[in-house]
């Protein structure tokens, strides 16, 4: 954890030489003002490092800590980007060298695309998505089945109680039969949660609501975790499973844990009759899920990357990283998330819920 810690500042602090070198060089002002605005983006960047040190804090600092350093972190690798894409150009003899340094109209421009990118990012990320899917079984069931399925909510700092409040009321809405969540309740710190009461929302839930773990139950520490949880009435399912009317829920534990069973382990005495959901929080190794006859596997984590150009990358680093896939007889469906970690913004991705219906085949033997 230290060494990945260490890499992740070096890389940080690369980032923000380069940028702010940029910004030296193309803002239009004195050298004091341009002091004063590298002193105002190496400040972001210390609310960055200094977030996982802020439990001394007051929680408005904390919170504010965190809201303006994750922030800071995308505005700056969009900046990274409208940089190096401006010095590539320059090499090339498409961008003059002048674009660069002192221009006031570089300056406004960038500053006026940036602006642009990131409100829009942040009303869009607000914009929750309803996505329905229809599925069918051969596999007896004793009604046609409603799921609510959510992954990634990241409740804490920067998605407080009322924001909580909110997803929820949108969830029952939808009169379901069964909510199941695939990791991620928590972003890191149940210190906003336990301040703010975020738990009694989560149990206004008005379905049996039933969830696994995910990697950032385990970065907020696990056994506070699932304290936290174990007030909202929703179960948790650790290497578990649980069968409501004739429907078995496997939850898989988080592959942060590197013990955990493997599906094939929890698939042992599973009533293979009975229509089988896995939650598994992280899409890896999807094979697995069919090679055991699970019906149905939701999971989240990807964020489908959170911005663009990031869709790129999880689309590289899983089978599948979002949406509807099918694989053999098993069906699957991986959540950008109804939340998000970091920085509020979505560019080119969706903060999403699934409404996902189940009917039984109609036998049309004569």
């Amino acid at each position: 954890m230290a060494k990945f810690f260490i890499m992740a500042l070096t890389v940080m602090l690369v980032m923000y030489g380069y940028v702010s070198w940029h910004v030296w060089r193309v803002l239009p002002f004195s050298t004091p003002i341009k002091v004063v605005v590298l002193l105002l983006m190496l400040a972001a960047l210390a609310c960055m490092v200094m977030q996982f040190k802020s439990d001394a804090a007051p929680l408005g600092v904390a919170t504010a800590m965190y809201e303006i350093g994750n922030s800071w972190l995308v505005i700056m690798f969009y900046l990274l980007m409208a940089f190096l894409v401006l010095d590539i150009g320059r090499l090339v003899h498409l961008v003059p060298a002048t674009w660069l340094k002192d221009n006031a109209i570089t300056s406004v421009v960038l500053t006026g695309v940036m602006l642009t990118t990131f409100i829009a990012g942040n009303i869009h990320y607000r914009d929750k998505q309803r996505q329905e899917i229809h599925l069918t079984t051969a596999k007896h069931l004793e009604r046609p089945l409603k799921i609510v399925m959510l992954s990634d909510i990241h409740a804490g700092f920067h998605n407080p109680r009322t924001e909580v409040g909110r997803w929820v009321d949108m969830i029952n809405a939808e009169q379901a039969d069964l909510i199941l969540i695939a990791g991620d309740l928590i972003d890191g710190n149940v210190r906003p949660l336990l301040a703010q009461g975020t738990a009694q929302e989560l149990g206004r839930l008005n379905a049996p609501a039933i969830a696994c773990l995910g990697n950032h139950e385990y970065i907020t520490g696990i056994d506070k975790a699932l304290d936290l949880l174990g007030t909202t009435g929703i179960t948790v399912l650790r290497d578990d499973t649980l069968t409501i009317n004739g429907v078995t829920i496997v939850g898989r534990d988080d592959r942060s844990n590197y013990t955990r069973k493997s599906v094939g382990t929890l698939m042992q005495g599973v009533n293979r009759d009975n229509y089988v959901i896995l939650l598994d929080h992280q899409p890896y190794h999807l094979e697995e899920a069919e090679r055991n006859g699970v019906d149905l596997q939701l999971s989240g984590h990807t964020h489908r990357g959170q911005v663009w150009p990031l869709n790129w990358v999880t689309r590289a680093m899983y089978e599948y990283d979002y949406g509807s896939y099918r694989r053999g007889s098993t069906d699957y469906y991986v959540s950008s998330g109804i939340g998000i970690w970091g920085g509020k913004f979505r560019i080119g991705t969706d903060s999403e819920y699934v409404v996902i219906n189940v009917e039984q085949k109609q036998n049309t033997e004569n």
